[in-house]
């Protein structure tokens, strides 16, 4: 049986594609359930630290739920439908925009509805210029229902999102880009590259800090200023006994390349910690001033 979920690690990189390309990688229940199941695995795999999520074949990221399947489901009444479908798709978005690893969209064709809704949710996107955007559920006579009428107006706001979501009009990737769906719009040839070099660069710094930034986007992001401050106040308090926090401080008041062991153990001793940052403190005196975010030149 074809695997509905391809998995290929490449130097702590996770490519995952959405393997129906007959079915323009159209979400069943089946490939949900599967997805829901390798981003289990991936988050407990220390070996994996970001995700590149793609489309099989030359046309689509995903053409959204599977009808068929869908319109099955309804015909059992709303229960089953409420199950089978909304509440696995909303399952389905919501682990991909809490997820505490990197994860970012290679929308490499067409990416509607839920394709499109996937797109939303994860935290980064970059799109071929050959892809192409829609909400088309009202062509249905439903409402999306993997979160786009909440994630859509949040990115592009009220207005614009309204638009699209009331037309079902289809927009291209530059549209996609000004509203916010998407990090940026490269050629087709180059989307892979480019989704793997973004991973790359996010993965020179500290997987702790990675996981805390997105928690506390994820977390904060839909509540007021002060409970946003609350969460990213808490997200600071379980980083600062790390080894990971203590090796960024020293390597920089040292003034070479950290080296994260990406380990929530924290460090022994704060006494220690403190003695080890007067002494660098110490050394450093005799040493030309810099600026944070200095880098060793190569």
């Amino acid at each position: 049986m074809t695997d509905l979920v391809l998995n290929e690690t490449r130097d702590g990189i996770a490519i995952l594609t959405l393997n129906r390309p007959e079915k323009l990688n159209a979400l069943n229940y089946a490939l949900i359930d599967r997805l829901l199941a390798v981003l289990d695995d991936i988050e407990v795999d220390d070996g994996v630290r970001a995700v590149v999520l793609t489309g099989a074949g030359e046309r689509a990221f995903s053409a959204g739920g599977d009808i068929h399947e869908f319109s099955a489901s309804v015909a059992l009444g709303v229960d089953v439908a409420m199950r089978d479908f909304v509440v696995r798709g909303q399952r389905l978005t919501a682990r991909l925009e809490a997820f505490r690893k990197p994860v970012i969209a290679a929308v490499n064709g067409i990416a509607f509805g839920g394709g499109c809704e996937i797109t939303e949710a994860v935290p980064l996107a970059i799109a071929s210029e050959r892809a192409l955007f829609a909400k088309p559920e009202i062509n249905l006579a439903m409402l999306p229902t993997f979160g786009g009428t909440q994630r859509l107006p949040r990115l592009a706001g009220r207005k614009r999102a309204l638009e699209l979501l009331l037309t079902g009009d289809w927009f291209p990737p530059p549209r996609a880009l000004e509203l916010g769906l998407v990090n940026q719009v490269v050629p087709h040839a180059d989307l892979m590259p480019a989704a793997i070099g973004l991973a790359k660069r996010i993965l020179r710094h500290s997987d702790l800090a990675i996981a805390s930034i997105l928690t506390a986007v994820a977390r904060g992001l839909n509540q007021s200023i002060a409970e946003g401050l609350l969460v990213e106040a808490e997200q600071f308090a379980r980083m600062a006994p790390t080894a990971d926090l203590r090796e960024g401080l020293d390597a920089w008041l040292m003034r070479r390349e950290p080296r994260y062991g990406g380990s929530w153990t924290h460090i022994a001793r704060p006494d220690e910690a403190r003695r080890a940052s007067l002494a660098l403190d110490q050394g450093a005196t005799t040493k030309r001033p810099f600026m944070l975010g200095w880098k060793r030149q190569k």
